[in-house]
């Protein structure tokens, strides 16, 4: 299955319930000091390109965003919906992420991910991000991977 891909405004209310869907599935994970998600407003941000997978009937099956810093960009808010996992969804949000990120000057892209989540560890894995300390104004904390990938204009994951 190959998902189309779109920037979107995070705000559409179909959206906002895949948003919610990603919290459901994180808020058992994790205590509440290890939730790390930004929220709506932040996702409208010009700094933050947000991305939106859709399946051959339109329906939002996935999303992701990247923030671009001055330094480096960080993904957040990957998710994709559990009957949707493993038809390469994931992969194709993250490739297109890191295209966005390369053509706002983006050279480096970080993220922090929990210790729960072996699907989404796999998967940054499988695309060159290594594992790195915090970064920005994350700390330490036992339920947090921070990864990041050097990024190369015309590459892909």
């Amino acid at each position: 299955m190959t998902p189309t891909l779109h920037v979107e405004p995070p705000s559409a209310p179909e959206i906002v319930a895949l948003i919610d869907a990603l919290d459901a599935y994180q808020k058992p994970l994790y205590p509440p000091e290890s939730h790390h998600g930004i929220d709506l407003d932040a996702l409208s941000r010009p700094e933050v390109v947000f991305v939106v997978a859709r399946d051959a009937g339109r329906t939002a099956i996935g999303c992701g965003a990247v923030v671009v810093g001055p330094d480096a960009g960080e993904l957040k808010r990957m998710f994709v919906q559990p009957d949707a996992r493993g038809r390469g969804v994931g992969a194709a949000l993250l490739a297109a992420l890191e295209q966005y990120a390369i053509t706002r000057g983006c050279r480096v892209l970080r993220l922090e991910t929990g210790v729960r989540q072996p699907e989404a560890l796999a998967l940054y894995a499988r695309h060159g991000y290594r594992a790195r300390g915090p970064f920005g104004d994350y700390v330490e904390d036992p339920n947090s991977v921070f990864m990041e990938k050097a990024l190369r204009a015309g590459a892909s994951s």
